[in-house]
């Protein structure tokens, strides 16, 4: 930092200091503890949709899997329709990025944005302009992940 001072003219060091002083603190910790609420709190109702799925529908506790995240994610894009997603993403942050839901969110996001446009060019080219990028790293990390398997249980690890 001391390097960055002796190429700065001294308004700008006045100007950083004075910025500096200015500067809102961030509650990270709070931020934390809301993220970790609402993504926990998003989980449990993913547990217990997956429950639901098992007592009801005869399913598997590996089998049950599948029809959960449809129904994650249909509910974070009914909640995105109406609003409700956006609030709960201002509030808990992360929380509501990271689960399969923020999925949901970004996908019916970008369709909602677009429709204007029409249903070919506007929805349909845009749809997963936000959403892409994850499925591209999401099939490559599986790819990874599954060659890996591969290679260990071919010499006898798993």
């Amino acid at each position: 930092m001391a390097k960055k001072n002796k190429t700065k003219t001294p308004e700008q060091i006045k100007y950083d200091q004075m910025q500096k002083k200015h500067e809102l603190k961030r509650p990270i910790l709070k931020n934390c503890i809301r993220a970790f609420f609402v993504g926990g709190t998003i989980c449990l109702i993913g547990q217990a949709i997956t429950y639901f799925y098992i007592y009801y529908f005869d399913f598997t506790e590996k089998t049950a899997g599948n029809p959960t995240v449809a129904t994650m994610v249909f509910i974070a894009m009914l909640l995105t329709g109406f609003g409700l997603y956006d609030r709960l993403g201002q509030f808990g942050g992360a929380g509501s990025a990271v689960p399969v839901t923020g999925f949901g969110n970004a996908v019916i996001s970008s369709a909602i944005e677009h429709r204007t446009e029409g249903f070919v060019l506007g929805v349909g080219g845009n749809i997963f302009k936000l959403a892409g990028s994850v499925i591209v790293f999401g099939v490559f990390s599986a790819f990874v992940v599954a060659l890996i398997k591969t290679f260990i249980s071919q010499w006898g690890g798993f």
